[in-house]
């Protein structure tokens, strides 16, 4: 489906798919963008709060955006996004979890200065095998409207 400003709804959700961590995933991001020791080897894990080794939040992020590009935005009229806030790490991810992304829409509006296009808040809702929620995200993201000169369309 190519979602486009008018496709989303207040209150929907959209369910898209899941990502697994592996070892070498996690520590392979962490050693690259995110080095602090609980990400890069089970014993400085095991010897951390966490109690073994953990993906990073923004590995967690990563994988989360990669999903909702190829599941919703890579068919889309998506303009990017001005901007995430609230991001929260609610739950470590570990070796072998698999991550589902929700994308739950919470408002939107028709842009003001430019009506070909709308801005669509969400939250990502990311939960783990366990159903456990892992990380919530507040996007705003510039969507394209199918036909903006339609009556209507600034709804």
């Amino acid at each position: 489906m190519t979602y486009a400003y008018e496709d989303f709804n207040v209150d929907d959700a959209v369910q898209l798919g899941a990502h697994i961590f592996t070892r070498e995933e996690i520590v392979e991001f962490a050693g690259r963008y995110d080095p602090q020791p609980f990400h890069l080897s089970e014993e400085a894990g095991r010897a951390s709060h966490f109690g073994g080794l953990v993906a990073s939040g923004w590995n967690t992020c990563s994988a989360m955006m990669s999903i909702l590009v190829r599941d919703m935005l890579a068919d889309s009229t998506s303009m990017g996004s001005p901007g995430l806030d609230n991001i929260r790490w609610l739950l470590p991810v570990r070796v072998g979890d698999s991550v589902r992304l929700t994308v739950r829409v919470l408002d939107k509006r028709v842009s003001k200065s430019k009506p070909d296009r709308g801005i669509v808040k969400t939250r990502w809702e990311a939960h783990n095998q366990n159903g456990e929620l892992v990380l919530t995200v507040d996007s705003n993201a510039l969507f394209g409207l199918h036909h903006p000169e339609a009556p209507g369309a600034n709804a």
